[in-house]
């Protein structure tokens, strides 16, 4: 009778511990739970970094809350493909530093695919091509680039804006002011202190559109110097997200859904 007792206690701890084995990752990680990034297998609720402010395409609201052409892009493919996820708003260079480690799943933030964040990230089909554009002082005669020869422009550091004016530079004899951000650039051309500024389209739209005060224009758009925005993992990682993110996104552009956002912010 004591052999068949302590048979059946065996057979209920093996019992018991097989259903604990079982059930360690039914949830999801551990690491989903705690906001780190998952290496392959799919999850229910992801952990995408941001900008903290790129207006249009990230930024707070009056109300605080957090707006945009990549927010409401965001959630439009999360609701098409069925998953969840948590904005983190690290800024730019931070959310890069987060995908690399393995803190965030993915980043969007009007991130350019280039050949040398290929090294380090894999991205999805691109979501918006950006033109650089050109604007002036609203009241200026000046029609196209043919009219800034000679000039005094300004231009962004670090921006697609600055390469493209650099490239043209000696073509149309430009004298170049760098600047660090873009109200100040702005700022410049109101006061006449440059004539023209070089400035991603939909950043410069947005500007002129939101601010009453700012008496801009925009006279041309260089499609030659249009730069792919893109969603982004950590390369080899998280290949279940690219593939929701470039579904979703076809889905979006074929209902009128991705249209109705980018001319929530641009028109």
């Amino acid at each position: 009778m004591k052999k068949r007792v302590v048979s059946l206690l065996l057979a209920g701890l093996m019992l018991v511990g097989a259903v604990g084995c079982g059930n360690s990752g039914g949830n999801g990680s551990s690491a989903a739970s705690s906001g780190a990034a998952s290496s392959s297998a799919a999850k229910d609720k992801y952990v995408i970094a941001t900008d903290t402010a790129f207006a249009p395409f990230e930024y707070e609201d009056k109300d605080g809350k957090r707006v945009g052409i990549d927010m409401d892009l965001l959630e439009a493919i999360a609701k098409d493909q069925g998953f969840k996820y948590e904005i983190k708003a690290l800024g730019f260079d931070a959310s890069l530093q987060a995908v690399e480690a393995g803190q965030a799943d993915g980043m969007i933030a009007g991130m350019s695919i280039t050949e040398d964040r290929k090294k380090k990230f894999d991205f999805s089909e691109s979501y918006y091509n950006v033109p650089v554009t050109i604007a002036v002082k609203a009241d200026s005669d000046i029609k196209s680039i043919e009219d800034i020869k000679g000039k005094q422009v300004a231009v962004k550091k670090g921006t697609t804006g600055a390469t493209y004016a650099e490239s043209i530079k000696d073509q149309y004899s430009l004298k170049i002011t760098v600047y660090d951000d873009s109200p100040t650039m702005y700022q410049a051309i109101v006061t006449g202190n440059e004539v023209a500024c070089f400035e991603d389209y939909p950043v410069m739209a947005y500007a002129i559109k939101t601010n009453s005060n700012l008496k801009l224009k925009v006279v041309e758009s260089v499609k030659a110097m249009e730069t792919p925005y893109g969603f982004a993992v950590k390369k080899g990682q998280n290949a279940e997200l690219i593939e929701k993110f470039n579904a979703g996104l076809a889905n979006i552009k074929k209902n009128g859904v991705f249209d109705e956002i980018i001319n929530r912010y641009t028109k």
